[in-house]
């Protein structure tokens, strides 16, 4: 349960969302994506209550790339066009190349009509990775809610990943559910959540220098273990 948590993100923004286990990060973003009722209080993109926005309507406005990926018992190309359904193939190809995972699906036989099983277990977890964010691209939603992905990713594909996120963020207004802190230290807003509380919000280096909750996260040698995992 989440109490008395307020914050504004303008446009372009990067803001990252830290704590402990059990502290709310993900009801916050379930909350952000319309995933479970407000029981109270309100959540508005550009002034629009979202629990007045159709589920269709908000689907083109925000995308999530969750760290569990899950794919559709579909071809590669297909599972792409799912974020957005009527890319052409050029633009689901484009997608791909921004997520870094033409080169692998190029590797394919069948290229981008390679069928896959549901949740593609013959890819790597890094590979199924890349394909949720390349649905993220293709969707061209302006708002992002990124469940940090890299804490679950085999260490060959992760600097692929990383390199994805970030240019996914780029123009982007971007709310990263983080695992890791050691990724969001350029965010441009940090709020650290605890027992459903808001506790610090600053960016890296104010939080930091103020060595509070979030600077003994940060300086603990378990920050980026499984602490950190919701």
């Amino acid at each position: 349960m989440l109490h008395d948590i307020s914050f504004t993100a303008h446009q372009g923004e990067v803001v990252a969302i830290v704590g402990p286990t059990g502290a709310g990060k993900t009801t916050i973003m379930n909350l952000l994506t319309d995933l479970y009722p407000l029981t109270s209080g309100s959540i508005t993109l550009d002034d629009h209550d979202v629990t007045q926005i159709t589920f269709a309507s908000l689907r083109r406005l925000v995308t999530v790339v969750q760290q569990e990926s899950f794919l559709f018992t579909a071809t590669i190309r297909e599972n792409i066009r799912m974020g957005r359904p009527d890319a052409t193939d050029a633009e689901v190809e484009t997608a791909a190349k921004a997520a870094n995972a033409d080169g692998f699906i190029n590797q394919l036989p069948d290229g981008y009509d390679t069928m896959l099983s549901e949740n593609a277990s013959r890819l790597s977890q890094g590979q199924r990775q890349l394909l949720s964010i390349a649905r993220a691209f293709a969707a061209q939603a302006p708002v992002l809610v990124l469940d940090e992905a890299t804490a679950s990713i085999d260490s060959n594909t992760e600097t692929d990943v990383q390199h994805a996120m970030n240019r996914l963020m780029q123009q982007r207004t971007s709310f990263v559910i983080a695992h890791r802190l050691s990724t969001i230290r350029n965010a441009s807003k940090i709020l650290v959540i605890d027992q459903g509380k808001l506790i610090e919000s600053g960016t890296h280096e104010q939080l930091l220098a103020t060595g509070g909750f979030y600077a003994k996260l940060y300086n603990s040698p378990l920050a980026d273990m499984d602490k950190m995992k919701r």
